[in-house]
């Protein structure tokens, strides 16, 4: 049997059904105690039913729910401004994830709380393992950062909006390969995630420049850059390098388990 996991990117998933429950009862950016449970309720049946929505379309042999680790990962070490100003996790929320979890559990998806790693870097780890197996991942995220993985193997599905996010969506949207994505961000820098880029490189530069010479390495090494861009990726140049490590997903992570541990409990084993 050809193998089928998905891998949901938990507190992504979470955290906008959060905020989709919460936002028509905020008042002054306050909740009663009253409110929040009934929040912090609607949230858990919503984050339950989107599993189950998830697993019937996708129809998947294997699913792991994966969340970030409580302690900061590496890559706060190497950027302390790493996501700096980032609304931070209600912490009634937080103290919701068990429940959670175990509503995941009851069908069939267990729960992976890495010790010191973010999420991304585990999903991204697990999705080529399996990808090198010639098996299939789906990806559940809206997080842009994963998109850089998507090839024959690996897909990428949006739960919100119903929707495959393909090359095709990348191409248009940022006007570079899903291969050179990386290297477009590294220019244009991560604001989400306050990832600086090439002050002055926007978007559209960007692409135009990875287009032209087809990697962040080759543009560091060109000798007929415009003067003006020139000066900018020289000032930069340490910057650059920085941010291309803090962008680019680790595919190393220890994991610890094996496929047949996250197998869902309907199917044969692959």
């Amino acid at each position: 049997m050809t193998a089928h996991v998905v891998l949901v990117d938990a507190l992504n998933l979470i955290r906008r059904i959060y905020a989709v429950q919460e936002r028509p009862f905020l008042l002054n950016n306050e909740l009663s105690e009253n409110t929040k449970q009934q929040v912090l309720f609607n949230t858990q049946k919503a984050c339950s039913t989107a599993l189950s929505n998830i697993l019937s379309t996708l129809e998947p042999t294997h699913a792991l729910a994966v969340f970030d680790s409580e302690k900061p990962c590496w890559r706060y070490e190497l950027f302390p401004d790493y996501k700096k100003g980032r609304k931070k996790m209600p912490i009634h929320l937080f103290e919701r994830l068990p429940d959670i979890q175990d509503e995941f559990l009851a069908m069939g998806v267990d729960s992976l709380d890495p010790d010191e790693d973010e999420a991304d870097d585990v999903i991204a780890t697990l999705a080529i393992k399996v990808a090198l197996r010639n098996q299939r991942t789906t990806i559940i995220s809206t997080d842009k950062c994963f998109l850089s993985l998507l090839n024959d193997n690996v897909s990428v599905y949006d739960y919100f909006h119903r929707r495959f996010l393909n090359p095709q969506y990348v191409f248009e949207k940022f006007n570079v390969k899903t291969s050179q994505l990386v290297d477009l961000w590294t220019l244009t820098g991560d604001n989400t995630n306050k990832i600086p880029g090439v002050l002055g490189i926007g978007q559209v530069t960007a692409s135009a420049l990875i287009n032209q010479y087809g990697s962040i390495q080759s543009i560091l090494s060109a000798d007929d850059l415009k003067s003006s861009v020139k000066a900018k990726i020289e000032e930069h140049t340490d910057a650059i390098k920085l941010s291309h490590q803090l962008l680019s997903l680790k595919y190393d992570i220890p994991l610890g388990f094996n496929l047949k541990d996250i197998r869902l409990p309907t199917l044969q084993p692959v």
